[in-house]
């Protein structure tokens, strides 16, 4: 199991926080998620690919940088 943190740009509040947090967890492979709104960044725990999460957090309306 590995740890990815994805910058990610347009969380504004909670909701946001527990909407990418909810859509990361629906992505298989992934064990966990822990988004942090101040650093605009997720930790996210598990196999999934890093293509397969950017696409979850881009179909819940944010975006992944970098």
């Amino acid at each position: 199991m590995s740890e990815t943190v994805l910058k990610i740009e347009g969380m504004t509040c909670m909701h946001c926080k527990m909407n990418v947090e909810k859509a990361l967890r629906g992505v298989a492979g992934v064990t966990n998620a822990q988004v942090d709104l101040g650093k605009n960044e997720a930790v996210v725990s598990g196999s999934a690919g890093r293509d397969e999460m950017a696409k979850a957090v881009a179909a819940a309306g944010y975006k992944v940088v970098g």
